[in-house]
């Protein structure tokens, strides 16, 4: 009797070590490839998001496809450095921004996601292809595609985007 209750201790004992591998493999594999949670540090994304935010972002949606106009993406340019942003422009496209308008292809956008303080105009460019112009939504504090130290981004340094925010209680929900 005493040697059939350790042998089942030891069974249990081994079918939840497996089950714990298994769960944590699993965990490796959805955090790698699949989604990922990121905090918005800053307030380049305010109204739309706010500093503390927690999201979750789609990491494989761009490995298959490509990112959309007007998606909200992370972008990755060092191990400590994440940037919130949305996609303004696509390879070929030009931009230009004059009396607090963005224009796509000599078309003006209607932005009604971004903060109504002022910012400066921004002289047309052609983004090259095979990157992205992006901004943040409060255009008069947020380092994006218009200044040198961001500049264009390359698709491999867009993580992926942003589905869903959980944090704060009171705004979880589809972020768009």
């Amino acid at each position: 009797m005493k040697g059939d209750r350790e042998r089942s201790g030891s069974l249990e004992l081994r079918e939840w070590f497996q089950s714990a591998i298994i769960a944590i493999i699993l965990a490796f594999i959805i955090k790698m490839f699949l989604f990922d949670f990121v905090m918005v540090q800053g307030s380049s994304m305010v109204p739309t998001l706010e500093n503390g935010d927690r999201l979750i972002i789609n990491k494989i949606g761009y490995t298959i496809g490509e990112p959309n106009y007007e998606d909200v993406v992370i972008l990755s340019y060092s191990k400590n450095v994440e940037y919130v942003k949305r996609v303004i422009a696509k390879g070929g496209d030009t931009v230009e921004i004059k009396d607090q308008v963005v224009y796509l292809n000599d078309q003006p956008l209607s932005e009604d996601y971004i903060s109504p303080e002022p910012y400066d105009n921004f002289a047309k460019v052609t983004v090259p292809v095979g990157t992205y112009f992006v901004m943040g939504d409060n255009r008069a504090n947020s380092s994006d595609s218009r200044y040198p130290s961001l500049g264009f981004v390359e698709k491999s340094a867009i993580d992926g985007k942003v589905i869903f925010r959980i944090w704060p209680l009171n705004a979880i929900g589809v972020v768009n």
